[in-house]
């Protein structure tokens, strides 16, 4: 038989005509179900008349029992008598199941929409000193985990989060990423963050925090501005919650810091993570070291009062530490971070330390002992001339080369290598004629173009010629899962390379998704730096204590990072052993702070790992010149906070600092 001329089966038949007539209507949906409850229900009932024994010996009389039982079962009622009793009784039992089921019908549409409403997140938080989430983005796990960490250990503790998007969603999916929280309960809530009554949800005016993240789409910064207007409508003058929010491009900054208030904070995402590219390059190692020094795992920045330091130099109060690294002052509310060591702490001044805990650190009676005749000779730190490649294109990428030639050393070159068609706008100036004589710029530019997203795109290049390679994701826009697609790939190739030919480049990585950090394949001096995640760090410390807003806008925007990691022969010389007090004594006299250190061990698979930070003063090791200090230094291309000419080290007998006067000292120069 023919093909087209098969006989549908009856059962596909069958389920086709039910299927189009019960689409019909309503009508015929009824129907159906009254006729299916009959041919069940009258069989049934039927069967249990002519079983029981007391059933009615007549034909009729059956039949009328079975319709009394059909009619019980139904609550159709069950009279029995004339056609006429029997349809009018029929009809009371179709009319009171109408009724019942409209009753039903309300209240369970009633009961649905309040369940609703409480799903939409749309109930007054009725909590004080708690935490407050304002947006939703990548980072928004990393902020909540840190504030969480930071009042560990405080009692209960309550986060909420409002943002547009299903409040259960929105819990579920921190549940799943931060699992139990030990006194932390987190409370969801859904609305626009620049309407004010939404606002009014999470009750911001008793909160100790409001973190406002930045969006990540085309609007994400007016939005920022106008959330901290609708803010300030629920925050009434004085004393209020602690505010810390975030833009992506400087251009907003002050208008945002208009919008915060002179109680807020507001930081620069794009600038700050162009700053750590560009210090990651020139030292491999920062973004691991800052990850450490920024959450609230370890050793972490701390503001806080030493009454009995006042009248000491600010030297001898760093060399009378033991559980803390002191780092700078905070006078007057402004950060003199890495100041002279001469420098008097008056009254009021506020120490600036990074320590484990939050506790002020107490003063050692006696000067940490300093071997003097361990400590490196003072000598220069010569910037010499270094050869980048910049891979990838986005909205940061300008700011990286502005960077780079601010402060790149005389006879840098950077290669930028894009896809073909990107519009790297005014990066790469007209060419300009240069009489005899005149300067050179301080870094030489080129571009090429490749399709990096090829596996082949790094083949060809001569890559023993560079000094470090900067790798950058895609902006904000790409599909789920492929950000960070290219990036990985040029990873992969650059990886393959240095197994290939047994060198070692540095490289860091711009990553949208922190998921893949966890599968990027890093040579032994690469690391990589997730989209964000600095800001959030530092979002959350402010959060936890307002003061360090200061000393982090010093650090990282006003100094361009103040911090590094030099070997351990700038300070102490090689073999020798000695307590990390000679090395902190040292650092002082080139105008540093010695806040830890990272001990090398050559057969370690990467060359960078976790710093060791604020060790005690008497800590003893012997020191090799493959190991790395970690300080805090006046940043690049400033003068160091020491002064010029002589410096005395105390040795360990040493009471108060005197300059120039008798002791035990050792002259360095």
């Amino acid at each position: 038989m023919d093909r087209g001329q098969e006989r549908t089966p009856l059962r596909d038949r069958a389920r086709y005509l039910f299927d189009r007539t019960l689409a019909r209507s309503t009508g015929t949906l009824l129907g159906w179900l009254a006729a299916c409850c009959l041919a069940v229900v009258v069989p049934v009932s039927t069967l249990l008349v002519w079983t029981d024994p007391d059933a009615p010996h007549s034909f009729s009389g059956r039949l009328a029992q079975v319709w009394r039982t059909s009619a019980e079962t139904l609550r159709l009622g069950a009279v029995t008598g004339a056609p006429t009793r029997m349809l009018l009784s029929v009809l009371l039992g179709l009319i009171a199941l109408l009724c019942v089921s409209t009753v039903v019908g309300v209240v369970t549409t009633g009961l649905g929409e309040q369940l609703t409403e409480l799903r939409r997140g749309r109930s007054r938080v009725l909590e004080r000193d708690h935490d407050v989430v304002l947006g939703w983005n990548d980072q928004i796990v990393t902020v909540i985990r840190e504030l969480i960490a930071g009042r560990a250990g405080g009692g209960r503790h309550v986060i909420t989060v409002l943002a547009d998007r299903d409040p259960a969603q929105a819990e579920t999916a921190l549940t799943a990423a931060l699992g139990t929280a030990h006194g932390a309960r987190l409370v969801c809530r859904s609305g626009d963050l620049t309407d004010p009554d939404d606002l009014a949800l999470v009750t911001p005016a008793a909160a100790r925090a409001v973190v406002v993240l930045p969006a990540e789409d085309a609007d994400g910064d007016p939005t920022t501005v106008r959330t901290l207007l609708a803010l300030r409508t629920l925050l009434a003058d004085g004393p209020g919650p602690r505010v810390v929010a975030a833009v992506h491009d400087g251009r907003c900054l002050s208008a945002a810091r208009l919008a915060a208030g002179p109680s807020g904070t507001v930081l620069e995402t794009d600038g700050t993570a162009a700053r750590l590219l560009v210090q990651s390059a020139r030292r491999p190692g920062m973004p691991s070291v800052l990850r450490d020094l920024l959450d609230f795992s370890g050793a972490e920045f701390h503001v806080t009062d030493v009454p009995e330091a006042t009248g000491l130099s600010f030297e001898e109060v760093a060399l009378r530490f033991d559980a803390a690294c002191a780092v700078g002052l905070l006078r007057d509310g402004r950060p003199l971070l890495t100041p002279s060591p001469a420098t008097v702490l008056e009254p009021g001044d506020r120490l600036v330390t990074v320590a484990h805990d939050d506790r002020p650190p107490p003063l050692l009676e006696r000067w940490a002992a300093v071997d003097a005749t361990a400590v490196a000779p003072p000598g220069p730190l010569p910037e010499p001339p270094s050869r980048l490649l910049l891979l990838g294109w986005n909205r940061r990428a300008p700011m990286i080369v502005d960077t780079l030639r601010r402060t790149a050393a005389p006879g840098s070159s950077l290669d930028i290598l894009t896809d073909p068609g990107t519009d790297l706008g005014l990066v790469l100036p007209r060419q300009e004629v240069r009489g005899p004589g005149a300067d050179a710029p301080a870094l030489a530019v080129t571009h090429h173009t490749r399709d990096l997203a090829a596996p082949e795109a790094l083949h060809g290049l001569e890559l023993s010629v560079y000094d470090g390679v900067i790798a950058l994701g895609a902006d904000h826009g790409s599909p789920p899962g492929c950000s960070d697609a290219p990036t990985l790939l040029a990873l992969l190739t650059l990886r393959s390379w240095e197994e290939r030919t047994g060198r070692v480049l540095p490289v860091v990585a711009e990553l949208h998704d922190r998921r893949s950090g966890r599968v990027a394949p890093l040579g032994h001096a690469s690391d990589v730096v997730v989209r964000g995640e600095l800001t959030a760090l530092v979002m959350a410390q402010i959060a936890h204590a307002p003061e360090l807003a200061a000393v982090f806008e010093e650090i990282f925007t006003t100094r361009g990072g103040a911090l590094a990691l030099r070997t351990a022969d700038h300070y102490v010389l090689p073999g020798r052993e000695a307590a990390f007090a000679t090395v902190a004594a040292a650092a002082l006299a080139r105008g540093e702070c010695a806040i830890g250190y990272h001990a090398h061990r050559p057969r370690a698979g990467r060359r960078y790992g976790a710093v060791r930070l604020s060790p005690g003063t008497s800590e003893r090791r012997v020191w090799q010149a493959e190991d790395e200090v970690l300080v805090v230094t006046a940043g690049p291309g400033r003068p160091g906070g020491a002064d010029p000419g002589r410096r005395v080290l105390p040795g360990p007998g040493r009471q108060r600092s005197e300059p120039g006067g008798p002791g035990e000292e050792a002259d360095l120069r």
